[in-house]
């Protein structure tokens, strides 16, 4: 059984999957609403936690 390989995201991608500016994104890392980690001075997000961030603003959405 194959597991798939958990990805990790650079910032830029991210900008472009929730169409925000650089600063938003940076805003939203530094206070911790999406998890992070940095390699060396990389800065990444894993795919999962910007979907789980997605999924909460989404039923948190009410018009």
């Amino acid at each position: 059984m194959a597991t798939a390989t958990p990805q990790a995201l650079t910032v830029p991608e991210v900008m472009a999957a929730l169409r925000m500016s650089r600063s938003k994104v940076y805003d939203l890392l530094r206070s911790g609403t999406i998890p992070s980690f940095r390699e060396g001075r990389l800065r990444r997000i894993d795919a999962e936690d910007l979907a789980t961030y997605l999924h909460t603003r989404n039923r948190s959405y009410t018009p």
